[in-house]
């Protein structure tokens, strides 16, 4: 039996009745889990699209301003 990495509760699922790459909600805390390997069992976090998003932003915009210094100081 699989548990949550999030809140640890044990997941009353079959390796036959999911696929790797499936989302499924953890039916105690609620967080979207990934399968991600059905022999044995395990599941990882799913992170949101707006977090994945934010990141993205804040390392482009960290990128962009180094680069724009190197422009400044020729």
């Amino acid at each position: 039996m699989a548990q949550c990495p999030d809140c640890e509760a044990f997941l009353d699922l079959e390796a036959d009745e999911v696929g790797e790459g499936e989302i499924i909600p953890c039916p105690e805390c609620g967080v979207e889990l990934e399968v991600v390997n059905t022999n044995p069992l395990e599941f990882d976090l799913l992170e949101d699209d707006e977090e994945l998003d934010e990141d993205e932003e804040e390392e482009e915009g960290e990128g962009e301003s180094d680069e724009d210094e190197e422009e400044y100081e020729e």
